[in-house]
Order: C-alpha cells, then structure tokens, then sequence
C-alpha cells in the first residue's frame, strides 16, 4: 500500500537522497532571483518536492507565490508553518515548537491539524532520538532530521553529522535531511537531500 507521500510524489520510494529544496522568498530576493528562475532551477535538477519559506511577504503575496509555484511545478508543494496557506500547497511543515503552540500534547496537535489540512502532507521537524520515536506515534507523513552539518543561514546548537544515519534508522517515517545539507551529499537512510541556499550557489 503506498503512503500519503508517495501518493502525492506520484511514485514509490525506492531510492534515497531525492531532492527537496526550500525555497526562501527573502533569500531569492537578496539574490536577486527571480520566482521564475527559481523554478527552472527546479526543472532542471530534478526536484521532487518544495517547501515555500516567506517570513516577510503579506498573505496575499505569499498567496500568489504559491498559486504562481503550483502552477509551474508539477511536485508537491509544502508551506511552511503558515496554516492559513493550506488550501494553496499540498502540505505543511512545523517544527516542535508550533505543534506546541497548537497543543502542548502532540496528539492532539496532529488532530487539531489533520481537522483542517485533512490528508495533506504534514511534516515535523526533529533534532534527536526522543522526538523521532515520539514522532513515531503521531499521524504524520514525514520528518526532517537535523541539523546535519553547519550552517550559514542558522545558528545550530545541535550538529548530528554522521549521527544522522543512524538516527534517521530509526524513524518508521520517511527522513528529509536537514541543515548544511548539498544537492549531491549521499547520505545513508535520508530519503530527501532538503537544500536551501546551496541550491542556489550549485547553480
């Protein structure tokens, strides 16, 4: 029986280190990267899933971002944590503290959160070996995992380096590697390379 995930990809996951790149709209900007560009990019090293950050854009803007994405990629689409966005991507990604916001019992996040983006991706972010089990028990589609090396971007208190492989063992969902992360790391048990700004400085 295929999963949620591999309903939405359109295929089954057989193999490891698909790409999944996030798409920053204030990183494109500094750069001087157009919406359109970004999404050849995309095409052109075959991207199997986005997530849309925007943490300065107004709703309506990220809104039409999102329709314009959509439209042009034929791959899933995540948001990040912004909800309100649902009806615009194919799912959501949080990290632990918005499930806490939700609800300080994750469970009962997941239900809150499944009420409205129903069977949409739902993806959490995990950092060590207790979220991941407690990740386990909860109705979602997926995990990132991280951070695996340093980054530029984010100050990281938590590096996993090679750890990552072993962790990722653990989860009985798929893994989407996280932080420091490039196109071409191949990465035992990570079923996604999630590349941010190195996705574009590999161009």
């Amino acid at each position: 029986m295929s999963s949620n995930l591999e309903k939405a990809l359109g295929f089954k996951l057989e193999a490891f280190n698909y790409l999944y790149v996030l798409c920053d709209y204030e990183t494109l900007l500094k750069k001087n990267i157009s919406l359109e560009n970004f999404i050849n990019l995309c095409k052109k090293r075959d991207v199997k899933l986005l997530q849309y950050r925007d943490k300065i854009s107004s709703l309506e803007v990220q809104k039409n971002n999102l329709i314009y994405i959509k439209s042009n990629l034929n791959i899933p689409i995540i948001i990040n944590d912004k909800i309100e966005l649902i009806d615009f991507a194919d799912g959501i990604h949080l990290g632990q503290d918005d499930f806490l916001e939700i609800h300080k019992n994750k469970e009962i996040a997941v239900k809150f959160l499944r009420a409205k983006i129903k069977d949409k991706l739902l993806g959490l972010s995990t950092h060590n070996e207790i979220e991941i089990l407690e990740a386990n028990s909860l109705n979602i589609d997926m995990i990132g995992l991280g951070a695996y090396k340093n980054t530029s971007t984010k100050d990281v208190n938590n590096i996993l380096g090679n750890k990552i492989s072993y962790l990722a063992k653990i989860s009985k969902y798929p893994v989407c590697g996280i932080g420091g992360v490039k196109v071409e790391d191949i990465i035992e048990n990570i079923r996604f390379n999630v590349v941010g700004s190195a996705f574009l400085d590999e161009n």
